[in-house]
């Protein structure tokens, strides 16, 4: 059975979890949160507690293709009152905090913060991995093809989900060799990966089983769903619904998502079929 050790607190994946996403920026392709309050912040949280999400992830900076990239203090900024304010009112709440910063890191998790989730496996901040090992808490390990700025500049593979799974092996013995003990791996749906690329690694998800870790799946409402239906971000819940039942079917253990309440109705439906 998969699990996660977060500060002390052991999380079980016999069933799959849900990663509420919480983006404190303007500069996401979907709802950011920075021109509210705060008070609005923590009751979105809430919500997503209330609804069943088992982690909530705090991003200060967006990594949409060419977005517009902040600095560390910045980024601080934005993310550590609303760590601070989430751990005080759901002090039982596991918070990850999305950052390639390793000071954004280190302070998130000594705010309050349980998890790193790292768009860049460590590749924007060589610090980072010495960094979640000396904090001792669970890493997410993400494969991205170039940057944020480059990313889906002709994006090239042989067999994308085989070296997609050989980048992420790597990665997990890099870690290992760093000291971290809980990994967790994400293929990065939309990062550096053509329409065809997306829906291949989809399809050939339970390819990376083979790594013996948590698999987190991030398609929620991403241009894989609303360009292949030609809608918006905001008009595609249904197809990012879709998309994730195929990805329970393929080995997620954690969807990351902006509807936590349509993302949990997919895992009770994808269990009662399972089931059978």
């Amino acid at each position: 059975m998969k699990t996660i050790n977060c500060k002390g607190k052991l999380i079980t994946l016999a069933a799959p979890k849900v990663m509420g996403i919480l983006n404190l920026t303007t500069d996401s392709f979907y709802k950011g949160f920075l021109k509210e309050s705060e008070q609005a912040v923590v009751d979105a949280a809430g919500k997503m507690i209330e609804q069943g999400a088992s982690f909530i992830d705090i991003g200060g900076q967006s990594t949409r293709p060419g977005s517009h990239r902040v600095g560390a203090s910045e980024e601080r900024d934005r993310v550590l009152p609303t760590i601070e304010n989430i751990r005080k009112k759901f002090p039982g709440t596991i918070i990850s905090v999305d950052t390639y910063h390793s000071s954004v890191a280190w302070a998130a998790v000594e705010t309050g913060a349980d998890i790193v989730n790292d768009v860049s496996a460590g590749s924007m901040d060589d610090d980072m991995l010495a960094t979640v090992a000396e904090l001792q808490v669970p890493y997410i390990c993400m494969h991205m093809h170039g940057t944020p700025e480059t990313m889906q500049i002709a994006p090239e593979y042989e067999n994308v989900a085989v070296e997609v799974l050989d980048f992420l092996v790597k990665k997990i013995v890099e870690c290992r060799a760093f000291g971290i003990k809980d990994v967790i791996i994400d293929p990065g749906f939309g990062f550096g990966k053509t329409q065809e690329h997306n829906f291949k690694l989809l399809k050939e998800l339970k390819a990376l089983d083979i790594a013996g870790v948590p698999i987190l799946v991030g398609v929620s409402r991403k241009g894989i769903v609303y360009k292949t239906i030609g809608r918006t971000a905001e008009e595609s819940l249904a197809g990012t619904s879709a998309l994730h039942v195929l990805a329970l079917q393929n080995g997620a253990d954690i969807l990351r998502v902006h509807d936590v309440a349509e993302a949990v109705d997919c895992i009770k439906l994808w269990e009662a079929y399972s089931a059978i």
